[in-house]
């Protein structure tokens, strides 16, 4: 492997990722897990949006994945499920790095979803019931009266409804990258043939 040190020392891609994200939880305002995911449509048309990370898992063998909750409806599940693959891209302003992430994906529609759910405030699960995800809306007071539905359905305990889940993002490649200066910015890319491969590293040009 590449030679590294400072703050690309390590031979665990995921382990990085986890001591740079809680780095960022120190001195980003808001929302440091925030990442821009992307996908594609059907007809190979790019796609990206906003949503929260919840979890870099790691094993300590240099395995590990990348995990984010949604609905299961939503556009940007069935474009994953369709492509069977999805890109990441999560950016610290304080920090002046970024770890970009593709890979492949599979969904975490078990425990760890069951327990992530639980986890949620009552009015965030509720609302996950009441969501139809990415469909049009006539106004916000048709989306009030579901939850009112919802809430009378399902009670102060309602459990993870079956659309509603985790996706796991298996990477073939990781590229952290931090500011220098005059835009010589240092940048190391971990790849692998497969998501359970090996990892090679090197250093790329800025």
């Amino acid at each position: 492997m590449t030679e590294r040190d400072g703050i690309f020392a390590g031979t665990d891609p995921f382990a990085l990722a986890r001591d740079w994200l809680a780095e960022a939880e120190a001195t980003e305002p808001n929302d440091p897990n925030a990442i821009a995911l992307s996908t594609v449509d059907a007809d190979g048309l790019p796609n990206a949006r906003m949503v929260l990370l919840k979890d870099i898992e790691v094993d300590g063998a240099g395995q590990g994945s990348f995990v984010f909750y949604t609905n299961y409806g939503s556009v940007k599940a069935t474009e994953i499920d369709g492509a069977g693959k999805a890109a990441f891209v999560m950016h610290w302003k304080s920090l002046r790095r970024q770890i970009r992430v593709r890979g492949v994906t599979e969904h975490e529609d078990g425990s760890k979803a069951d327990a992530y759910y639980a986890s949620r405030s009552l009015k965030s699960r509720l609302g996950a019931w009441a969501s139809d995800q990415s469909k049009p809306l006539g106004s916000r007071a048709t989306l009030m009266a579901e939850v009112a539905k919802v809430t009378a359905q399902h009670g102060t305990n309602p459990r993870r409804p079956p659309f509603w889940g985790g996706i796991r993002i298996k990477p073939v490649e990781i590229e952290f990258w931090a500011d220098g200066a005059f835009r010589l910015h240092d940048r190391f890319r971990w790849t692998r043939t497969d998501p359970d491969g090996a990892w090679s590293v090197e250093r790329l040009n800025p």
